[in-house]
């Protein structure tokens, strides 16, 4: 019986499993909530899991990826790059339009005297530098994917010369590495249903209604550079209907990110995503772990917003070159975001300096960030993390398109 179960399991498609899960998480906060407890830890295990496995993946997989590379792998990044950061300018730039076409009107509470927020974007830059020459193994352990790179390509770089067993050792070793991934991504239906069941057992949506305004200000922004912004880009590259790739990456990158709220636990998800499309391992080994520190659009957003809001809130009027100092700002910051603790809210001070806002004040509006993080942070993430498999994937698919060699049906995932 348990036999023919999971035979089941394992040939239905994880979306369809996932969906379940997700049903099955809300009945449960429902229904039963003295079972909340109970289930949210095989929320904590799943995450914990991916956040445990996805920094080995990655050092693994881009040593392996660079140690057997071809010589155009290095080239193949740059267009990635430019994508990441041109759709994170242009979606500060969608922020700021929501924010003047909707204003928004903060009650801001008292500060959390914890937060220590960076003190302008130099020690931003400073910081992210730093990463760079962390200790390997700090790094490794801290989950910091900037050192991780560093030392995953300087280790690549001189095992490629290395001799053909030691090259295919390693080349065992990253396949036994993503198998374990796999059979961790095969548990999140029942990740996903602890994760509902305690977000909304413990949380719920009550704290959230005095915030609804601002909600929606920054999912309608979220929204439009997802469904918008994104594809018009990516039309503009492979010059076919871009919503079957937008939606493909959508459904399986950004459903587990909305609930994980974590772009590096959404590494290994992405990984595998890129896989399934017939993406150049060499490349997008690279480029998704980049990806989740570099390419933070919906982190943009939410600087780019509440900075606004505070702005707005104090009566401060903000002119256009202002504006764009702020775009610049929130670009950059939110690619510095994944190495300061609390993530992009802790960017806004930065943000809010550019109109002259005390840190005071700023914090209170970090704080009301924290508040409306169960769907802020949750969309943020979906966003971000989705969006790196998207602009891998166009950047490969624009030059297959230029050979004559992409079809429609490149643009899609076939579940088994």
């Amino acid at each position: 019986m348990f036999r023919t179960i999971g035979k089941k399991y394992q040939e239905t498609a994880l979306v369809k499993l996932i969906i379940v899960g997700l049903l099955l998480g809300i009945l449960i906060a429902v229904v039963a909530p003295a079972a909340v407890p109970v289930v949210s830890v095989l929320g904590d295990l799943f995450v914990r899991a991916l956040k445990g496995v996805a920094p080995i993946l990655v050092f693994v997989l881009v040593m392996n990826a660079l140690a057997q590379k071809s010589a155009d792998a290095g080239s193949a990044m740059k267009p990635i790059v430019r994508l990441y950061v041109f759709a994170t300018f242009c979606a500060s730039l969608v922020a700021v339009a929501f924010s003047f076409a909707f204003p928004t009107m903060l009650r801001l509470a008292a500060a959390d005297a914890e937060l220590a927020p960076p003190s302008g974007i130099i020690e931003v830059l400073h910081n992210l530098i730093l990463s760079v020459v962390d200790n390997p193994i700090h790094a490794l352990a801290s989950a910091n994917y900037i050192g991780i790179l560093a030392w995953a390509v300087l280790a690549g770089a001189a095992l490629h010369s290395a001799g053909d067993g030691t090259k295919a050792m390693l080349a065992d070793f990253a396949r036994t590495v993503t198998k374990i991934v796999q059979w961790v991504i095969r548990f999140a239906p029942f990740g996903i249903m602890g994760l509902v069941a305690n977000a909304i057992g413990t949380s719920g949506l009550s704290a959230l209604i005095d915030y609804l305004y601002i909600i929606a200000v920054l999912l309608g922004a979220f929204f439009t550079v997802a469904l918008v912004m994104n594809p018009l880009i990516v039309y503009l590259h492979i010059h076919r209907n871009p919503y079957p790739l937008v939606w493909t990456t959508l459904k399986e990158s950004g459903l587990y990110a909305f609930f994980t709220r974590s772009s590096a636990a959404n590494i290994p998800v992405n990984l595998s995503l890129c896989k399934r499309l017939g993406l150049n391992e060499d490349t997008y080994s690279i480029s998704i772990p980049l990806g989740a520190t570099i390419n933070m659009s919906g982190a943009a957003i939410t600087i780019a917003v509440l900075s606004l809001a505070a702005a707005h809130t104090l009566g401060i009027s903000v002119d256009l070159p202002t504006a764009l100092l702020l775009c610049i700002v929130a670009t950059v910051g939110a690619c510095g975001a994944s190495g300061v603790a609390g993530g992009s809210l802790l960017l806004i001070p930065v943000a809010c300096a550019s109109f002259g806002i005390g840190n005071d004040i700023a914090m209170q509006v970090v704080g009301i960030g924290f508040i409306i993080g169960v769907i802020q942070d949750s969309c943020e993430t979906a966003l971000n993390s989705s969006s790196d498999v998207l602009f891998t994937a166009t950047a490969e698919f624009a030059e297959r398109a230029k050979e004559g060699k992409l079809t429609d049906g490149d643009l899609v995932v076939h579940n088994k």
